[in-house]
């Protein structure tokens, strides 16, 4: 080999490592923990209807990120905990308001930054013509990030009213 061709190949060679050096793969993204996100989703609804259901208005709306936005029934929408507070504060003037929830699910980003609750709810107040227990049956949803510090917080929810279930056959 001759003392040019044993330069260039000397030199081709520390080029190629160079720019193998400069293109490392950055490390892998740690795999996001699905069933974690869940079950803290879960855990936080369980509460959130728990606090509720105790008309503790406080702590139903502690649940709220900042900036949270409520979506219900056509109504002007909700946006921060302050406002959400006020509303809940009325719907717990009622003494029968209550909320159960049914067939949940959680949905995790790929990210694991967010998540989406999804239930189906029958919530129990007092009808105001007639004064007796009236169940409202509709869709829940709601929307969480993950906030500095890894505490779970609603970002946004939606109720959606839907007709009664039929009456079971018997």
């Amino acid at each position: 080999m001759t003392r040019t061709r044993l330069v260039f190949v000397a030199g081709a060679a520390i080029a190629a490592a160079t720019v193998a050096a400069c293109s490392k793969t950055p490390p892998a993204e740690p795999e996001v923990d699905t069933a974690k996100v869940v079950a803290a989703v879960k855990a936080d609804v369980r509460q959130l209807v728990a606090d509720f259901n105790a008309h503790d208005a406080p702590k139903a709306v502690s649940h709220d990120a900042p900036g949270m936005v409520g979506m219900f029934h056509g109504a002007p929408n909700v946006v921060g905990p302050d406002a959400d507070l006020a509303q809940t504060k009325q719907q717990m003037a009622d003494p029968l308001a209550k909320v159960e929830v049914s067939n949940e699910t959680v949905d995790v980003a790929d990210s694991g930054d967010l998540a989406v609750y999804r239930a189906t709810y029958a919530f129990t107040t007092t009808d105001p013509h007639t004064k007796k227990p009236a169940v409202e049956h509709g869709n829940w949803l709601i929307g969480y990030s993950q906030q500095p510090g890894g505490a779970w917080k609603i970002i946004w929810n939606v109720v959606s009213d839907t007709p009664a279930p039929a009456p079971a056959k018997g």
